[in-house]
């Protein structure tokens, strides 16, 4: 499958291709899902938006059972338009079990250069059966606080504002684990009032023109849902797990050794 928007610099997209083929001949991987992250795929790029590519790998099953494995990233060489990398199947599965959103999010991207439909669900499937909600919130949390560290700027916001988003649509889900990718998805999905939905439109549509998108005051109907989000989504610092790792574990073993081939 591929979903990619007319609106993508064709020249662009064809080198990603590019590129992609290349790791899969020169490496002897299977590719069996290449997408877009970052500002472009959450939904609030800028028109100097470099170009996040992000694949999960698979190698042959004698690779895995060897003494010296190769390493489990693939990264081709990164520059001012270009940044493509990729992990190793067994490196997504793990981090996936411990909650990293990250991972997840790949298999919700709305930008697909190539991918296996099967390959996706599958995946999406374990993370439904594995994943701990508490896990998924302190991700969230732990990178909206860290952005909120950093220097105050209009495009630093934003980094603050989709994890807020996230954390209001799990608020929202209680019965879900794994929340959508692009910032408008979120926050259609999560119940938000549509004074703060419109000022986030407002402020992605300003991000879209603006090369550099510096110093300013963020609206402060999207500096309160933040700061409301942030102290609410507290409460998962102290959640206990609600899985059996036993089980968690021999899921992960499972779906794993069926991608093998």
């Amino acid at each position: 499958m591929r979903a990619v928007p007319i609106s993508l610099d064709l020249q662009v997209v064809a080198e990603i291709d590019r590129r992609l083929s290349t790791v899969s001949a020169e490496h002897a991987v299977r590719i069996p899902w290449a997408i877009e992250s970052g500002s472009r795929a959450w939904g609030f790029p800028s028109p100097d938006s470099d170009f996040d590519c992000r694949f999960v790998f698979i190698r042959s099953r004698d690779h895995y059972v060897s003494l010296w494995p190769s390493r489990d990233v693939i990264e081709t060489p990164l520059d001012s338009t270009f940044d493509v990398n990729g992990w190793d199947l067994a490196k997504t599965v793990r981090l996936i079990v411990k909650g990293n959103a990250t991972a997840i999010e790949w298999l919700r991207s709305p930008i697909i250069y190539t991918g296996d439909a099967d390959f996706r669900d599958g995946l999406l499937s374990l993370a439904d059966a594995v994943v701990e909600r508490s896990a998924i919130g302190r991700h969230y949390l732990h990178v909206a606080k860290q952005q909120r560290t950093g220097p105050a700027t209009l495009k630093r916001f934003f980094y603050v504002l989709r994890p807020a988003a996230a954390l209001r649509w799990l608020e929202t889900h209680p019965a879900d684990a794994v929340p959508p990718m692009d910032l408008q998805t979120l926050l259609a999905e999560g119940d938000v009032d549509g004074d703060v939905r419109d000022a986030a439109s407002e402020l992605i549509t300003r991000k879209a023109r603006t090369r550099e998108l510096g110093g300013g005051t963020p609206p402060a109907v999207l500096e309160r849902f933040v700061t409301t989000e942030l102290e609410r989504a507290e409460r998962f610092e102290t959640m206990a797990p609600a899985n059996d790792p036993i089980r968690t574990r021999a899921l992960a073993d499972e779906y794993f050794r069926s991608q093998l081939g």
